[in-house]
């Protein structure tokens, strides 16, 4: 008689098990994931709701630096070698995440190379997204950043819609913390892209596709 083979490892199931060194938390909107100076001693999976990163610097100045989206992984920074958190995560609305601790995420990537391959997708993609962040920043104007922002939270481009949604609504202090702004300038360019009718308010943030002519002009 034959020996049955092990299933294959699936990494959506790996993710959604509680197991050694692994723990799947219940998070509220606005509760905080870790603060900037905590240990890195493990890694974050978001299954559901949004992350937000932000980092404070010495004189008090808070920026956002990412806002994390379902099926992405943040914190990853102690597999590297960092020993401290080097931002704060915040859930912006009801979420689900899975914590992964260090050790446990190691033997993963280590053991299962499907694992693997979607871990080194995902900070390929992410690194991508960084490149594109700074050249936002050096080169394009706030109203463009802002733009390029809202087209990015709506996933412009990936879900093949011509109108696009921003759910939940997000503040105009956080997006000009996301594109290093003033709130009046945010506030300035949204009521500008509603009367040009790339935006709309009602209870939610709508979205059209045309707004990517903000980025295109000249």
């Amino acid at each position: 008689m034959q020996n049955k083979k092990p299933p294959a490892f699936d990494p959506d199931t790996f993710l959604s098990i509680v197991g050694s060194g692994k723990t799947i938390l219940k998070s509220p909107k606005n509760t905080v994931l870790f603060s900037q100076g905590d240990p890195a001693d493990s890694v974050f999976y978001v299954k559901a709701g949004k992350v937000k990163l932000t980092v404070v610097s010495p004189q008090g100045k808070e920026a956002v630096v990412s806002m994390i989206e379902p099926a992405h992984f943040f914190g990853e920074g102690g597999l590297a070698g960092q020993p401290l958190r080097m931002s704060t995560a915040l859930s912006v609305e009801d979420s689900t995440i899975v914590r992964i601790e260090k050790g446990a995420m190691i033997r993963v990537l280590h053991d299962e190379p499907v694992f693997s391959e979607r871990f080194m997708a995902y900070l390929l993609s992410r690194n991508v997204r960084i490149e594109e962040d700074l050249i936002d920043q050096l080169f394009n104007s706030s109203e463009k950043r802002l733009a390029r922002i809202l087209l990015l939270l709506a996933r412009f481009g990936k879900e093949g819609h011509t109108e696009l949604i921003v759910i939940p609504k997000i503040s105009q202090e956080t997006l000009a913390e996301m594109i290093g702004t003033t709130r009046s300038r945010v506030s300035f360019f949204m009521n500008k892209f509603k009367k040009l009718g790339l935006i709309e308010y009602n209870g939610e943030l709508r979205i059209h596709s045309s707004l990517i002519n903000i980025i295109l002009h000249d």
